[in-house]
């Protein structure tokens, strides 16, 4: 009777044994395919069927029919985590606005200049405006190489300086590393061969500047703004001291200054009586809508803030010329005041 009760206690613990090995935690790998097989992956919409924009994007633009909208960088192509983060805003406001191109104020590629640095430095931070079909045009900076006027995403056509229209709106991209007079003669006769209503012009060193850093190129001011004068320039945007400022209009023109999309110095503007706005704490990005009259503009910062907004109505090229002669003596005045005055002159630093 005791053999057969001894076979029985064998049994059952044999059969504990193999439910125990059977029981075993599987290797982590085939527990996550197992979770996750019955599970579709995510899908990406096309553009055209995204979600509607954030609700708290607070934008300012009307966004008119037939208007033309666009957005600004500047000092953009370090490749860091700043830069990235300014263009997931863009796409943001993009999806919102519905700009189809972007004006780059130079700068655009730091350090080396490689496939594989334009890769970090502009094709992967923007690759959904990109995909979205959104343009390029750069100008260059000090930092870039003038190589970049070849590379197609710039949308340069092989030139340091060249213009294009987006309906009654012209661009002049200009070369503010090399003023010859080759490029300036170039300026005088695209501006006096427009017929826009609005002549934007942009370029890298700013004409006027309250940046500690660098400042206003006042050789480049005295070789432009006569030319701006004369023929009627409506907005002119430049990089370079990476901050945000807006000047006040200074003889009927609207000047901006916009150099940290990428770079930032911060606390880097000097008190001005001519500055509008100004901002120097964090990098932002513009973006603008130009109708018949008005230049509607939004200066928002890599966190969502808008830092500066505002309605500029558009000036007539006969407003603008009958300055002119005014603008030319106080030229004349103050070239006269630097040749006479070293103080002044190597008050300044290099914009280079």
């Amino acid at each position: 009777m005791q053999f057969p009760m001894f076979l029985t206690v064998l049994l059952c613990w044999g059969l504990m044994v193999c439910d125990l090995r059977t029981t075993v935690p599987l290797p982590v790998a085939v527990v996550l395919a197992r979770q996750t097989s019955s599970v579709p992956p995510p899908v990406s919409l096309p553009n055209s069927q995204a979600a509607p924009p954030d609700k708290a994007l607070n934008l300012q633009l009307p966004l008119e029919s037939k208007s033309v909208r666009f957005a600004v960088i500047g000092d953009s192509g370090t490749g860091k985590r700043e830069q990235l983060e300014v263009a997931q805003k863009m796409e943001e406001y993009r999806r919102a606005v519905g700009f189809d191109f972007v004006i780059m104020l130079g700068d655009n590629i730091y350090g080396g200049h490689s496939p594989q640095d334009f890769a970090r430095k502009f094709e992967v931070p923007y690759k959904p405006l990109l995909d979205a079909g959104v343009k390029f045009y750069a100008s260059l900076g000090n930092h870039d190489s003038s190589d970049e006027r070849f590379y197609k995403p710039f949308n340069m056509g092989g030139e340091r300086y060249y213009s294009f229209k987006k309906n009654d709106v012209t661009f002049f991209v200009l070369d503010s590393n090399y003023m010859d007079p080759t490029q300036l003669g170039w300026v005088e006769k695209e501006l006096r061969n427009s017929n826009s209503k609005w002549k934007i012009c942009y370029f890298h060193h700013p004409l006027y500047s309250d940046g500690k850093f660098h400042g206003p190129d006042l050789d480049l001011r005295t070789r432009l703004t006569p030319l701006f004068q004369k023929y009627g320039v409506n907005v002119v945007l430049s990089g370079h001291d990476h901050v945000y400022e807006r000047i006040k209009p200074q003889n009927g023109i609207y000047y901006f200054v916009l150099g940290s999309s990428g770079q930032l110095r911060f606390h880097n503007l000097r008190a001005s009586r001519d500055t509008q706005t100004g901002f120097d704490t964090d990098q932002e990005f513009m973006i603008v809508e130009i109708t018949a009259d008005k230049f509607y503009f939004q200066t928002i910062s890599r966190t969502g803030k808008t830092v500066d907004s505002d309605v500029l109505q558009r000036q007539s090229g006969m407003e603008n010329s009958s300055r002119l002669h005014e603008t030319s003596v106080r030229h004349r005045k103050s070239l006269t005041r630097i040749a006479h005055d070293d103080l002044l002159t190597d008050s300044w630093p290099s914009w280079q």
